[in-house]
């Protein structure tokens, strides 16, 4: 990892997202990063005891919240990037999950630092199609193929509240 402050960190250090919001009290704080290739956008996290699902696995809810909130970093990253500007920088970013996508492969094990690894695959636009990856050790346990949609959030908030 190339950064040391995180892209949530510097792009919404108020995010109050439980799996990604700097600013949630009791939340997850996943922090990604691009990594050194360039092309991929990392994250670890090792889950705590109680996101256990089965005896000594992970909870496929807690992998698909860390891999929606990895995916949508993702994603902004690469918008950043693709206008020449750092994450944090005016006007802010911002993207929704559009669809989520994910296979189960293997049984993700409990205590093992879990590797996070995205990319978009294809054009960077309003809808952008992100790769994820979920690796326990050397063992990839998780893949997604979600999409994920350039917003403006307060039209996205007025849209909510009138529904």
């Amino acid at each position: 990892m190339t950064d040391t402050l995180s892209l949530q960190d510097r792009g919404h250090p108020d995010g109050i997202c439980y799996g990604c919001g700097s600013a949630h009290p009791s939340g997850l704080h996943l922090k990604s990063h691009w990594h050194e290739d360039g092309r991929h956008v990392v994250a670890t996290h090792t889950p705590d005891p109680q996101f256990t699902g089965w005896p000594g696995l992970v909870y496929g809810g807690l992998l698909a919240m860390l891999i929606d909130c990895h995916s949508n970093w993702t994603a902004m990253a690469y918008h950043y990037r693709a206008e020449g500007r750092e994450a944090g920088s005016q006007p802010p970013i911002n993207c929704v999950t559009g669809r989520l996508d994910i296979r189960y492969l293997k049984p993700t094990p409990m205590g093992v630092p879990l590797l996070l690894k995205g990319r978009v695959e294809g054009d960077v636009g309003r809808k952008s199609r992100v790769i994820c990856e979920v690796w326990a050790g050397d063992v990839l346990t998780a893949t997604a193929d979600s999409v994920f949609v350039r917003v403006d959030t307060d039209q996205l908030a007025r849209a909510a509240r009138s529904a």
